[in-house]
């Protein structure tokens, strides 16, 4: 028995166990209360739970499930047959580092905030699947981001729970002495340390760096407090402990990568720690960038000149002076690297003006947001023109098993070895499903959505509960009891992602009285799910959220529009299995890729979108639907105006009626017909093994950058 509880501890240490769906479960087993209430984190659940009672319980069948689950996870760390092994045998003897400023791994190491750290996570989970020799970098944010609670006003307000290492599958990171290690990074007048943690995450791992130490001055000490907390001068520290700090950390491990990754320009700096080492090593300046530039890809996510971090010339010089004397760069070099007119290094200095111009490749994350990203930095490129921008595209992914619920891979089991299967081919998709009949599809969905719904009044009865007022929870007690509340037979659309004020939450909302009508139809009701967070400096997005539970607490709305507050990867994942349709209203070409809806589409959800990110690419006209043909307008008002218009015209004329529209054995045809085709064109494209693939190919193996 001792064997079995030895192999469950190690389990725990190592993230793989929150893609298989059988790791989950045996934790889970242990106790549902527990795992639920230590948000899904297997080490703080170990830690309730006696060494007697882990005895116990490990005879009989559940030691033989344990016994199973670890005979997988050590053949999967073993398994030299790998698609990297026989494909890019480079890049399993030398790793990518790829540095990030959040990653979303799962829901119990909170060290990320949205979208971006999300495609993070599932980037490293990929390349673990594939076999690359694969490190991410970031920070270990003591706070995290923020946990979200409304107010009875349904403002959004935020509470920072700390989280510490040792309720973490964390190992703090150590020279050959044994002792910590630790790397300084000089930063204005001062040296400021950092220890390393690492992650395991499949093959992978994750180091995260961390300034709480008592070697640091205390305003130092606070640089990995939160992520994206603080003003622009907590900004500019943490981005010069990840990206300096990184290759610090890499240089000290003798880790000699193959190529450094940079995920947005949050780690640009980096670049700068590379250059001091060849500059050290007695390389002139000139053949030193070329070097560094040659090591170096980019990936670019905003296509918002607003979103892309920039740093005034006084706040660079005082935070990089002294460093720079110490590598042998004048400050005019440096800003020149990082101006985006170069004949005016006096203006401000930008982190992907920098990125660009020491990588060997750049990339946006769909094709819309290559051409808006050579558009935005054509400046950069005098002479060429915007088609001729060195700046391409790998679009978007999600990792399939990640995104899978236990359910959904269990119905896919059904007809086939792997879920994993459905991501390989459009060929592979269309022969599992040629094994499933309607009915089943349709079963399916009623399941996925009365799963969705019973977690809902769960989650609605804490979060009421927990802002304390009992005149909220005796009104949902009594929407507990209403004839409308959520119903697995009504059509439900949902809604998550962060409340930037681009991505128009409430757009639906426009028309209050045509709302009802599609909301409150007699024989064809609409129910909306919605969830999200705005960014705590964000007021307007918080206004959107005080918006949309305002509506959803007006009479003609309640139990059918509902907002679920702390959204997090654990809530996500209920939703992207539970909807029907998801829907997505970014103002175009605003959103880069917007990977949420391709998490959708295993479960057998259909997309609504504005032509914008990865839609634009998928959409065939039978895959789900569009909002529009790709119009924009200058005025926002008319554009708000011309989407609501196309939004609910193809909800009552299309959606709805396509949905509701029955055989005499009561199954949607039509509807079902779609998902087939989302499930054969959407599944086998984007997910992260065809874009890690993608940037090896492209990318990590090209040295041409082309």
């Amino acid at each position: 028995m001792q064997k079995n509880i030895i192999a469950l501890k190690k389990l725990t240490r190592n993230l793989w166990w929150s893609w298989d769906t059988e790791a989950k479960h045996i934790f889970e087993e242990l106790s549902p209360l527990l795992w639920e209430r230590n948000n899904h984190n297997p080490v703080e659940l170990l830690r309730h739970l006696s060494n007697e009672e882990l005895v116990a319980r490990c005879h009989c069948e559940y030691g033989e499930k344990i016994e199973r689950v670890y005979n997988r996870f050590t053949a999967y760390l073993n398994d030299k047959e790998t698609w990297a092994a026989k494909n890019a045998p480079e890049l399993v003897k030398n790793p990518v580092a790829y540095f990030s400023a959040e990653f979303g791994i799962h829901e119990s190491v909170r060290i990320y905030s949205g979208g971006l750290g999300v495609l993070a996570g599932d980037h490293l989970k990929s390349a673990s699947d594939l076999g690359i020799n694969f490190i991410g970098i970031s920070l270990f944010y003591k706070e995290g981001y923020f946990s979200q609670y409304l107010n009875h006003d349904g403002w959004q307000m935020e509470d920072y729970p700390l989280q510490y290492p040792e309720s973490l599958p964390l190992e703090k990171v150590t020279g050959p002495d044994g002792k910590d290690l630790i790397i300084s990074v000089t930063i204005a007048q001062s040296e400021v340390f950092a220890q390393a943690w690492s992650l395991k995450v499949g093959r992978s791992t994750l180091y995260l760096l961390d300034t709480n130490i008592p070697a640091n001055e205390s305003h130092y000490r606070d640089i990995c407090c939160r992520v994206y907390g603080g003003d622009q001068n907590m900004r500019i520290n943490q981005e010069i402990i990840l990206g300096i700090g990184g290759v610090k950390l890499l240089e000290k491990l003798g880790v000699k990568p193959a190529v450094y990754h940079m995920n947005e320009g949050h780690s640009a700096f980096l670049t700068l720690e590379l250059l001091a080492m060849e500059l050290a090593a007695g390389v002139e300046k000139k053949e030193a960038i070329e070097s560094v530039t040659s090591r170096c890809v980019f990936t670019t996510h905003t296509p918002v000149p607003a979103g892309h971090d920039r740093f005034s010339r006084d706040m660079m010089h005082y935070t990089f002076n002294k460093y720079l004397s110490q590598i042998g760069v004048e400050f005019d070099d440096l800003m020149l690297l990082g101006s985006e007119d170069r004949n005016n290094i006096h203006g401000l200095f930008t982190m992907t003006v920098l990125a660009l111009n020491l990588s060997r490749a750049a990339n946006g994350v769909s094709k819309l947001h290559g051409e808006v990203s050579r558009s935005m930095w054509q400046i950069l490129y005098p002479g060429k023109s915007v088609s001729e921008v060195p700046i391409g595209h790998i679009t978007n992914g999600v990792h399939a098993s990640s995104w899978s619920c236990g359910y959904t891979e269990s119905f896919w089991r059904n007809f086939t070895d792997s879920i994993d299967n459905m991501t390989l081919s459009r060929e592979a998709a269309e022969a599992v499903l040629a094994k499933v009949s309607d009915e089943e599809l349709w079963s399916l969905r009623y399941s996925l959505k009365r799963h969705l719904i019973d977690f809902i009044d769960r989650y609605l009865a804490n979060q009421l509960f927990h802002q304390h007022s009992s005149a909220i929870y005796n009104e949902y007690d009594a929407l507990r009891a209403a004839k409308n509340t959520l119903s697995p037979d009504l059509l439900t659309i949902g809604f998550a992602r962060r409340f930037a004020t681009y991505k128009r939450a409430p757009l639906i909302f426009r028309d209050l009285e045509r709302l009802n009508r599609i909301i409150n139809h007699p024989t064809m009701p609409l129910q909306i799910v919605f969830a999200g967070k705005a960014h705590p400096h964000d007021d307007a997005g918080k206004d959107y959220i005080r918006q949309i539970v305002e509506h959803s607490r007006r009479p003609q709305f309640s139990g059918k529009v509902i907002f679920l507050e702390n959204y997090n990867l654990g809530v996500a994942k209920r939703m992207v299995a539970g909807v029907d349709v998801w829907l997505n209203t970014p103002v175009r070409p605003m959103e880069a890729s917007g990977t949420s809806g391709e998490k959708t589409v295993l479960h057998g959800g259909l997309n609504f979108s504005v032509l914008d990110g990865w839609w634009p690419e998928a959409y065939n006209g039978e895959n789900g639907w569009s909002i529009g043909n790709g119009e924009s307008f200058a005025n926002h008002e008319e554009q708000d105006r011309f989407d609501a218009e196309k939004m609910y015209t193809v909800l009552e004329n299309q959606i709805i009626p396509t949905f509701y529209d029955r055989n005499e054995d009561n199954l949607p045809l039509k509807w079902i017909k779609k998902i087939r085709n989302a499930i054969t064109t959407i599944a086998p494209e984007y997910n992260t093994h065809r874009m890690v693939k993608d940037y090896a190919n492209k990318y990590y193996l090209n040295q041409s950058g082309k």
